[in-house]
């Protein structure tokens, strides 16, 4: 799990699993180019990061990853700096409640813009200098990719196209030495579900309940999948591609009885 002199470049990095990555691949030596929407949080993130690793400042690629426009910014802005990629961690995501009852093509739209048709777009972009440098990608999906809860239409659906989009392109460059993978966690400890509307008061309990739906008996930490991304990543998955890796406390294979 050494990154020394490999270049990563990290979405959704001001929070959450996404911050938890860039510091972990700080502290691992790697050289970091770090994405968010909130510049003050992305700046406290780099400072950790800094402090963490051999006190080098990562680049700040400040954009919304479900414009186009920032999208391709974002990488000829990382680019331009590094001259090259090792690895792309797509970790920007949304989550917004509705059924097919009362959902709307608006909704549907913005979750699939950021939970997938970045990946997509950003990928693209990327993979020409992922094949120069052997390097790989690792997407950030969810169990709900694996699985269907009610209630999370739109979101369940971008997280199993992510699935679906790393076996596809986990296949479509094995020949090209570059990987793809993604991790897939469970209920996480960040700030992901206040911001897709649950109220602190909703949010206690949906982690109370958590203790029963995940087999381990408790949620997740952003730490736990940090240190997937990272192993995914590393020379110590050289042989595996195509995975959907479950960080998730055994939720993906319970089922109410």
């Amino acid at each position: 799990m050494n990154f020394a002199g490999k270049v990563v470049l990290i979405t959704g990095a001001s929070s959450g699993i996404g911050a938890a990555t860039a510091v972990k691949f700080a502290q691992l030596g790697a050289t970091l180019a770090l994405n968010g929407r909130n510049v003050e949080n992305l700046e406290k993130v780099a400072k950790l990061c800094a402090n963490e690793g051999k006190k080098q400042t990562p680049q700040l690629v400040v954009g919304d990853i479900s414009k186009e426009t920032d999208t391709e910014r974002i990488w000829q802005e990382t680019l331009k700096k590094h001259q090259r990629l090792d690895v792309l961690v797509n970790n920007a995501g949304i989550i917004e409640t509705g059924t097919i009852e009362n959902t709307s093509l608006e909704q549907f739209d913005r979750v699939m813009n950021t939970n997938l048709r970045s990946i997509y777009h950003l990928s693209m972009l990327a993979v020409p200098e992922l094949v120069k440098t052997k390097g790989n990608i690792v997407n950030v999906s969810s169990v709900n990719g694996i699985r269907s809860f009610p209630g999370v239409l739109a979101y369940n659906i971008s997280k199993m196209g992510v699935d679906q989009f790393t076996r596809c392109a986990a296949l479509e460059l094995a020949a090209k030495g570059v990987r793809v993978n993604c991790v897939n966690p469970g209920v996480t400890v960040t700030n992901l579900h206040q911001r897709g509307g649950m109220d602190a008061e909703t949010y206690a309990k949906f982690l109370e309940h958590s203790k029963t739906t995940h087999a381990l008996g408790r949620p997740g930490t952003a730490d736990e999948v940090a240190n997937a991304i990272c192993f995914l990543a590393s020379d110590l998955a050289s042989f595996s591609t195509g995975v959907s890796l479950a960080v998730d406390g055994g939720r993906h294979a319970m089922c109410p009885r």
